[in-house]
């Protein structure tokens, strides 16, 4: 009994975990307080799995009656319909932030603006079409590099993003940010199960790929945990949203520039 209790515990976990990435409806029983959102950190990597099944699938059923281009651009869609534009909404504001503000009350001011700024626009709009180009450039040297691409981009970018939460400082100390749940209290044991779900995807792909992008969204990592520490002091919602949008495209040129065969 004590058994089938903890595992309704880590389902609950990973509900609150969808719930807050997702707009896909979670059970009624699934029970949502901050100490669940914050324990539920540990299953991000795998709410990036999920989505990045749904996109996958998108896109394989798309492609075989329409056009590469057409498929990938269905499955980005589906991308923002599922997750409602959580984290592009993300990089968006830390771009009108980063490069409107001048002092770090500036930038937090700016990214807590719902409004889109010039900076925001340019960014949302390059990153999207990089990343269109890239998915269609691997669907046309095989769907299945779409595929694979495509689930591992949407997992590994969001174990990358989330991981940033166990080493750097929560820089908004006000209930503004949703995410301000997630920054506290973090234990090892969730970040353990957060890396693990990367190290899942990671030994689907074959053993280059799977090393240059381990090597790569490692890098990422800490130039982004630099990058925001300058800028900033750490982190907010806004910037793991920009660390996923930015890891996601990472993993697309990986792939690409080293391929899966």
């Amino acid at each position: 009994m004590s058994g089938d209790i903890k595992w309704l515990r880590q389902l609950n976990l990973f509900f609150v975990a969808m719930s807050f990435f997702t707009r896909i409806p979670i059970p009624s029983w699934v029970v949502i307080d901050n100490d669940k959102l914050n324990k539920a950190s540990r299953y991000f990597g795998v709410v990036g799995l999920v989505i990045g099944l749904i996109c996958a699938l998108v896109f394989w059923l798309a492609q075989l009656i329409l056009p590469a281009s057409i498929a990938i651009l269905l499955a980005m869609v589906a991308s923002v319909l599922v997750t409602g534009a959580f984290h592009e909404d993300g990089l968006a504001d830390t771009a009108d932030g980063f490069g409107g503000g001048w002092t770090i009350e500036d930038k937090l001011r700016i990214m807590k603006d719902s409004r889109l700024g010039s900076y925001g626009a340019l960014a949302l709009g390059l990153v999207l079409l990089l990343k269109w180009q890239l998915l269609v450039e691997l669907a046309l040297y095989s769907p299945m590099a779409a595929v694979s691409a495509l689930i591992a981009g949407h997992t590994l970018s969001r174990v990358v993003a989330s991981s940033l939460i166990f080493s750097e400082q929560y820089v908004r100390d006000d209930d503004s940010s949703k995410s301000k749940p997630i920054a506290e209290d973090q234990q090892l044991n969730d970040l353990f199960i957060l890396i693990a779900s990367g190290i899942f995807v990671l030994l689907w792909l074959n053993g280059v790929a799977a090393f240059v992008l381990f090597i790569s969204l490692w890098l990422v990592r800490i130039l982004l945990g630099g990058f925001f520490r300058k800028q900033i002091g750490g982190y907010t919602g806004d910037t793991l949203g920009a660390a996923q949008q930015i890891s996601e495209v990472c993993c697309y040129l990986v792939i690409l520039a080293v391929g899966l065969s």
